[in-house]
């Protein structure tokens, strides 16, 4: 069973958790290839009006502390916002215009 909890105030984004709450960056930029624009823009338009409110909650929790896990997946949310954001707002395509090519992206190191 995939866990979707939020923190509350953060339930109407739920639905969202087992698509977008993804492991890595290159997760994310797969996802966001493998999406069509209707759902990249599905996604963006119930995140993005929620942005500064997520980032004042997790700002809010103190940084050496490990996130709990319902913390865990609202970050992960915005993560992959900012990971589609440019999808909508500037090329209205999921990949980038003229852009490298993600899978010959070789990483050194991985953050969440």
């Amino acid at each position: 069973m995939t866990v979707t909890g939020l923190p509350e105030g953060f339930a109407e984004l739920e639905p969202f958790v087992a698509e977008w709450v993804l492991p890595s960056m290159m997760a994310r930029t797969r996802k966001r290839h493998a999406s069509s624009m209707a759902e990249i823009t599905a996604f963006y338009n119930a995140m993005q009006p929620r942005l500064q409110e997520i980032l004042a909650h997790l700002s809010a929790i103190p940084y050496d502390d490990a996130l709990p896990g319902e913390e865990t997946r609202l970050l992960g949310l915005a993560l992959s916002l900012a990971e589609i954001t440019t999808s909508v707002e500037w090329y209205n395509q999921p990949a980038v215009v003229d852009g490298f090519d993600p899978e010959r992206f070789e990483l050194v190191a991985e953050l969440p």
